[in-house]
């Protein structure tokens, strides 16, 4: 019996002690991390989307009737400047030139003979003149008999990329039928809208004598590796959307971006003397943006905040709260407006510098 209550006994402090060790745990589990908000020079990096335009993108149309009769180049083909592409009938324009060819001859040597005779004033200076202005319509009839023989010859105006051929060989073609298109995109023309309150920021920064830089993102989320400029703004503000459009320029070397392309284009502003907060300390409710505040008393408070602006990971704040005040870090749907916490408070730098993307 005895030793049965030494054992009891034994038991019972073992789960006292157990328990005071689980509540020491529990004590330490709810203890929160707290910071400040951190003031400093930044940038923030905006997105915006854009439409990729390759620098020369063109319909190739025919200028004269007739059945295609070659085709020299395929689908998605580089070209060179020159270079044969399709090739209409000639058949009817060949035998036009032939006939204008003759047609000149004729009154080649009909101006030559009046000629002769006018040097021998056998004729008048007005027949010559005359033979001479027959010369000149002959000689004009040729060459726009060679110009639309040679309609006949689709050559590549530049250098670029052949696109989908809207014609087969064989084809009966009208004289203004797309043939194809073809892309020049040794360089790209990358276009985005930017708000009004934006485009005044940027070119405030901006000095006169340089051109902003800009980064693309491309569809695959993998940014582009050449750095663009932005060479041209419109005159004009869109009144419905509030936005002005900018073209950006982009080398192309490895013809990696095409004609039609999407993406989203980086453009990086200063930001200075920002009050930065980490995104994971805020929580938003009905569109709004709240932080905890935590108290001289250990007791956080429910704060609305406004947003300046957006980095990753990071808010520019613009009202709501000051320098100095520390706001709940971790823990945020543990707590609600009004409780009293146990906190360890880090320092903004360490925070931020631990973040994904590290602001410099």
């Amino acid at each position: 019996m005895r030793q049965s209550l030494i054992f009891i006994s034994t038991c019972a402090i073992l789960f006292s002690s157990s328990c005071g060790s689980k509540k020491e745990e529990k004590e330490e589990e709810i203890k929160f991390l707290v910071t400040s908000p951190l003031r400093k020079d930044t940038t923030v990096t905006r997105q915006y989307v854009c439409q990729i335009h390759a620098i020369s993108h063109i319909e190739l149309r025919a200028l004269e009737k007739g059945y295609l009769q070659k085709i020299f180049v395929d689908e998605g083909q580089s070209v060179k400047e020159g270079q044969m592409m399709f090739q209409i009938m000639p058949l009817i324009l060949q035998a036009e030139f032939q006939k204008a060819q003759a047609e000149a001859n004729y009154v080649e040597i009909e101006y030559e003979n009046t000629l002769a005779l006018s040097e021998k004033n056998v004729v008048s200076k007005n027949e010559l003149a005359l033979a001479k202005a027959k010369l000149d319509k002959a000689k004009a009839e040729l060459d726009l008999a060679k110009v639309h023989l040679g309609f006949t010859q689709i050559k590549a105006p530049f250098n670029g990329i052949m696109d989908h051929f809207q014609v087969r060989l064989g084809s009966l073609i009208n004289e203004g039928d797309l043939l194809t298109t073809l892309s020049d995109n040794s360089k790209m023309w990358v276009y985005f809208n930017v708000p009004e309150s934006e485009y005044l920021d940027y070119k405030s920064h901006i000095n006169k004598d340089s051109l902003l830089k800009v980064k693309l993102l491309m569809a695959n989320n993998q940014l582009f590796k050449y750095i663009g400029v932005v060479e041209t703004i419109e005159a004009d503000f869109n009144n419905e959307t509030g936005n002005i459009a900018f073209r950006a320029t982009f080398a192309n070397p490895d013809k990696l971006l095409r004609h039609g392309e999407t993406g989203n284009v980086l453009v990086s502003a200063p930001l200075n003397n920002a009050l930065l907060v980490p995104q994971k300390a805020t929580f938003e409710v009905l569109e709004k943006r709240y932080v905890f505040v935590v108290d001289k008393n250990n007791v956080v408070k429910q704060r609305e905040i406004t947003i300046a602006s957006e980095m990753p990971d990071l808010y520019a704040i613009k009202n709501g709260l000051a320098e100095n005040e520390k706001i709940l870090l971790e823990g945020i749907r543990k707590v609600k407006d009004g409780d009293k916490i146990e906190f360890e408070y880090e320092n903004p730098k360490s925070v931020i510098s631990h973040l994904k993307v590290y602001v410099e």
